[in-house]
């Protein structure tokens, strides 16, 4: 059975989910991952309003669309980050609230168990997001930086996030982490530890997502590969390292679609990823969820992109195979 291909409507919260379902069903998706902000999945309305899911459903039924995970990325971010002005664009305003940074952290981490028990209602079993990260501002070591400062970040992942993890199973559902810079885990390395700090309870794993990793120099396979229990969820989308002599890999404060940056997101199959070696390692594993498409191209033209990005997929993909090919010469 091929997997069912969807799309992320986090780059497209701009549209209502009216719009945005037809779009979805209109570019060839199977399927449709929410985010939780627009109108797509508000978190507050799911808990207050009994009917608000049935409702959502519904829209998504006249749309032939299925939905297998909602995604918490911008109020996670805040749990674990140092709050400033930046976080208050990104928030609900009653998250925010008066922007103290202790409140804040202290709202988003109440909101994300909040996401795990309107997901129970939705009747959807990943939430996607991000965790922030207290630490990541110190990534480069100077002025040095301390063994004990970088377990502290760490500590402080397990003191903020089990609490949140104990609401996940109490609902039955998990929590995977886009492993992304500006996380607590944005390689293989802070993976593992972020693993280890967590006590590996299996609430917590990874929504994959190669792009993050390759400009950073790291094989996504590789990551499939060192975790092949924690894949909870699959990103599909496309990045580009463009290192000409004058530009670097920590993009210069360029922002996205800038020609100079030495990296950039790309519409699958139009970057540097190798998606064929990405489903060869998830056949490995036994993957059997959603591909869906995060569409981000500051280049491209987002609905030819969307449209293209599903045909893409629905190529790449395949079963894998349920007999050796020389099987026929075995006694």
């Amino acid at each position: 059975m091929p997997r069912p291909v969807t799309l992320f409507t986090g780059q497209w919260a701009d549209l209502k989910l009216d719009d945005m379902a037809r779009k979805t069903r209109e570019f060839g998706y199977d399927g449709i991952e929410l985010a939780c902000w627009g109108d797509h999945f508000e978190v507050d309305k799911a808990l207050s309003d009994d009917s608000y899911c049935a409702r959502k459903r519904e829209q998504l039924e006249k749309h032939d669309l299925k939905c297998f995970a909602i995604s918490a990325h911008l109020v996670g971010q805040a749990v674990l980050d140092n709050i400033d002005e930046r976080h208050k664009i990104i928030l609900p305003p009653y998250v925010w609230g008066d922007g103290n940074p202790a409140g804040v952290n202290k709202r988003a981490a109440e909101e994300l168990k909040n996401t795990a028990r309107a997901a129970k209602k939705l009747g959807v079993g990943i939430v996607n997001g991000f965790t922030g990260s207290s630490i990541w501002h110190l990534n480069y070591s100077f002025p040095p930086v301390s063994a004990k400062m970088i377990d502290d970040g760490f500590k402080l992942l397990a003191d903020r996030f089990n609490p949140i993890l104990d609401v996940f199973d109490e609902c039955g559902v998990k929590f995977a982490l886009e492993v992304h810079p500006t996380e607590i885990a944005f390689d293989i390395y802070t993976a593992e530890r972020a693993l280890d700090a967590l006590g590996r309870r299996e609430a917590f794993g990874f929504n994959f997502d190669p792009s993050h990793l390759h400009w950073q120099g790291v094989d996504p396979v590789e990551f499939i590969r060192a975790f092949p229990d924690r894949i909870y969820h699959v990103h599909i989308k496309d990045a580009i390292t463009t290192l000409n002599g004058r530009s670097g890999i920590l993009a210069s404060h360029l922002n996205f679609g800038d020609h100079r940056r030495g990296w950039d997101f790309r519409s699958p199959g139009r970057g540097g990823v190798n998606f064929e070696e990405i489903i060869r390692a998830l056949n490995d594993i036994k993957y059997q969820g959603p591909l869906s498409v995060e569409w981000e191209d500051s280049g491209m033209e987002r609905e030819f992109g969307a449209r293209e990005a599903c045909q893409f997929v629905r190529t790449k993909d395949f079963a894998p195979s349920g007999r050796a090919f020389d099987a026929a010469f075995e006694e």
